[in-house]
């Protein structure tokens, strides 16, 4: 009897525990994945992410120059199959430049969960300041709530930096939206890529924030390896 009323009270702390988690851990959330990443011949399957966002997933550099192999997206490819040799590995890019969390979710099912990803990254911080916190807040829950709906991982990004905004102030527009993905990362359990913070991070360590971008708005292929080493966190 003590042991039957000691596994019942692990079995509702440990319960307690995993909802008090939030923001899901980036050593753990993705260890399925990772198990599969491992696997060889004939035993391995194709692992999908897919990339659903704006013009910066999307690969544009200095405007209409499309890098597609040197955005992050393909960077964290090179990275995966240097960390996992054995797997096979599809980027998919959905991104579409200039557009904003409204337009993503409204083609969400079609054209991205019609992939059957393991793994989707939203980035739309950037482009949802036109739409304003409430709206974009909306668009975010409805991405999310699809993908929860398949059993899909998700991890959200923060935005990337726009040269126009002081990367230092942390009550920008910028800031405050990405604040709203953190939180939503935090009550839905998914996992969150701080980009914003990073790049804030190489501001006050010295390096002008311009060294880090090919124009106004989107970075050059030195910003999206400060991307792609934050999401690599995620498959070490």
């Amino acid at each position: 009897m003590k042991i039957s009323r000691w596994t019942g009270l692990m079995v509702c702390f440990l319960g307690f525990s995993i909802q008090a988690m939030g923001q899901a851990s980036s050593t753990y959330y993705l260890q399925e994945i990772k198990q599969e990443l491992l696997k060889e011949w004939p035993k391995n399957r194709s692992i999908n992410l897919v990339f659903h966002g704006h013009s910066v997933p999307a690969g544009y550099f200095k405007t209409t120059v499309v890098n597609t192999l040197g955005a992050y997206p393909y960077q964290v490819l090179k990275s995966l199959k240097e960390q996992y040799p054995l797997a096979v590995i599809n980027i998919i890019n959905t991104s579409i430049g200039g557009e904003n969390a409204e337009k993503g979710a409204e083609r969400f099912e079609q054209e991205v969960l019609s992939h059957r990803p393991d793994l989707i990254f939203i980035d739309y911080v950037l482009n949802d300041r036109g739409l304003g916190l409430e709206r974009a807040k909306k668009a975010w829950e409805k991405m999310i709530q699809m993908a929860q709906s398949k059993g899909i991982k998700v991890i959200l990004l923060s935005a990337s930096p726009d040269q126009r905004v002081d990367v230092l102030d942390t009550k920008s527009v910028l800031d405050l939206h990405g604040q709203q993905v953190q939180e939503l990362a935090r009550v839905h359990q998914l996992g969150f890529v701080d980009s914003y913070e990073r790049f804030r991070a190489q501001v006050k360590a010295g390096t002008p924030i311009s060294e880090w971008m090919s124009q106004v708005n989107h970075p050059n292929e030195k910003g999206h390896a400060l991307i792609a080493a934050e999401i690599m966190k995620y498959f070490k």
